[in-house]
């Protein structure tokens, strides 16, 4: 579970986030919506420490995340909204490969992950190529794929769609829907609910940083509706 207690968050003298409270259970798929400014990204990046709360605590799995970043990182994968933000190498295989291989994992253990995570964001068979040779949506393929290779306990993504075209919006899709059912939670920041609204346990929308809205998405839907994101028609 990732517990979020009562964050506050200010840069200067500017407020990000003030006082949020948002827990997200095991397996469950909750999507974090708002307009431009409204705290999204900043909450996010508390999950995993790369953010520190000036008030408040984060926790995953009941370990604190300032306390021990690296337990947060390996157990809740991050995908940027910027994918050049986390690239870490300079082909596509090495890249997806490092996470897996500061865990320690054997080479064969590491080959399967990558193989698979690539396959799931429709990637397989370009672990050769150079990363800055790739299109802006292979990119945000391959910033999903490096996470997934972790396999971490809980996913975050921050508006992982942009760029992407339909099949590999779908395929992407696939790949979360059966990430959830497995069991991992999956955290998605975005202000386009129309593929997501009905695969979505929960919505949480952020206005100003704080939290206007947190429930089913039905229950919510008219919260939701009063701030700036894509609803699917009824």
């Amino acid at each position: 579970m990732i517990g979020i207690e009562g964050v506050t968050h200010r840069f200067g003298d500017a407020l990000a986030l003030d006082s949020v409270s948002v827990t997200v259970d095991d397996g469950e798929f909750v999507l974090v919506v708002g307009p431009n400014g409204s705290g999204k990204t900043t909450l996010v990046r508390h999950c995993n420490a790369l953010l520190e709360p000036d008030e408040g605590r984060v926790t995953v799995d009941g370990v604190d995340v300032t306390e021990n970043p690296v337990a947060a990182r390996t157990s809740v994968g991050m995908v940027f909204q910027h994918p050049r933000d986390q690239f870490v190498a300079a082909t596509v295989g090495a890249d997806v490969a490092f996470g897996p291989e500061n865990l320690g994992l054997d080479r064969s253990e590491i080959d399967r992950r990558v193989r698979e995570a690539l396959a799931a964001v429709e990637l397989a068979g370009r672990e050769d190529e150079r990363i800055d040779a790739l299109s802006g949506g292979e990119q945000s393929r391959l910033a999903i794929a490096g996470a997934l290779a972790m396999e971490p306990t809980h996913l975050v993504l921050d508006e992982p769609f942009a760029g992407l075209d339909r099949r590999a919006r779908e395929s992407v899709l696939h790949h979360l829907d059966a990430l959830s059912s497995d069991g991992t939670s999956v955290v998605v920041v975005t202000h386009d609910l129309r593929e997501l609204f009905d695969r979505a346990d929960r919505i949480v929308a952020l206005d100003e940083g704080r939290v206007v809205a947190d429930g089913p998405p039905e229950e919510v839907r008219d919260a939701v509706a009063a701030v700036d994101v894509d609803l699917p028609s009824c």
